[in-house]
């Protein structure tokens, strides 16, 4: 098989520096089921500079293949992505993901298993994503309890035969804003008769910044872009199980209300202790605690999206 690494990226150009580099670092098997691979990298519209730098730098990077497009989102962007991938088979990854050398083997190795013992590529390889905040050495970080994942697909760290997602229809272009939109394929992957392999071997180290009380403004409007395309996600497939995930339910309204108090508890009556916890040494406690009031600003605004859909004339 022939991998094509498909990555979209917008204003990230410190940290894809290192996820390039990583990638140019892979270890195949010289009879392994690997005969190459590429990456095929679309630039969303970044205002960073990361094409020039690119450019500047295509040297270091042969295995590289640049696209660009106008800033329409991800799920546009891993679009053409696959259009122009030559591979057979499609990695997908985010560009602040650093991988270890052996990351497109183990991939290739657990397909082949499952090809050869069922007869068919039914399925596709979902590996391991660990967070982290350290940037000089984001490889470093142990996997947490945190880090697990339930996502059926999910871009982060995935592999599957490129001609499943052409006959799923590829990315829904619906999806303009933050969120959901690798999920929501998933499902159409999932009513193809597709199965989730996990890979574990497959590690991927997906470095964001540290947790800063000044990123919450930014963390809201994220929080409230995921609630409307959680409520694209929902009227494609109007299931109990989207609600759940997309939290339009009266639990998830009843839960988060209850533990914000109606929204009393939010970014500005809980900035003294979220900074007193990122002083004294635990900026994830801190970030965990702004879930509660994070959360509900999701749930507020999947339900505005909600009943503004309901009153929208046709």
């Amino acid at each position: 098989m022939f991998f094509s690494v498909v990555i979209p990226t917008y204003n990230r150009r410190p940290i894809l520096a290192k996820c390039l580099r990583a990638l140019e670092q892979q270890t195949l098997a010289p009879a392994g089921p690997v005969t190459g691979y590429e990456v095929v990298l679309v630039d969303d519209g970044s205002t960073d500079g990361t094409v020039a730098w690119l450019q500047a730098n295509a040297a270091d990077f042969p295995h590289l293949r640049l696209f660009e497009c106008d800033h329409g989102g991800a799920a546009i962007a891993r679009n053409v992505g696959v259009q122009q991938a030559k591979g057979d088979t499609i990695v997908f990854i985010d560009s602040d993901l650093v991988i270890l050398d052996s990351f497109l083997q183990h991939h290739a190795e657990r397909l082949q298993t499952y090809r050869q013992t069922h007869g068919n590529d039914r399925a596709f390889t979902y590996g391991r994503v660990v967070n982290t905040c350290n940037f000089d050495r984001p490889t470093a970080e142990p996997f947490k309890l945190t880090d697990y994942s339930q996502a059926f697909f999910a871009t982060g760290n995935v592999a599957i035969a490129k001609h499943w997602l052409m006959a799923a229809g590829l990315f829904d272009p619906q999806f303009t804003q933050y969120g959901w939109e690798d999920l929501e394929l998933g499902v159409r992957l999932k009513n193809l008769g597709l199965s989730l392999l996990k890979c574990p071997e497959a590690v991927g180290y997906h470095w964001h910044p540290p947790f800063s009380v000044e990123d919450l403004p930014e963390l809201i409007d994220k929080e409230i872009q995921r609630a409307r395309m959680g409520l694209v996600f929902y009227q494609k497939h109007p299931t109990f199980d989207v609600r759940l995930m997309i939290q339009l339910t009266w639990f998830h309204r009843l839960l988060w209300g209850l533990l914000s108090g109606g929204g009393t508890l939010n970014e500005r009556s809980l900035a003294p202790v979220l900074r007193w916890l990122i002083r004294s040494g635990r900026p994830q406690l801190s970030e965990e605690l702004s879930r509660i009031f994070l959360n509900w600003y999701h749930v507020r605004a999947v339900y505005a999206a909600y009943q503004e859909a309901l009153t929208k004339p046709g």
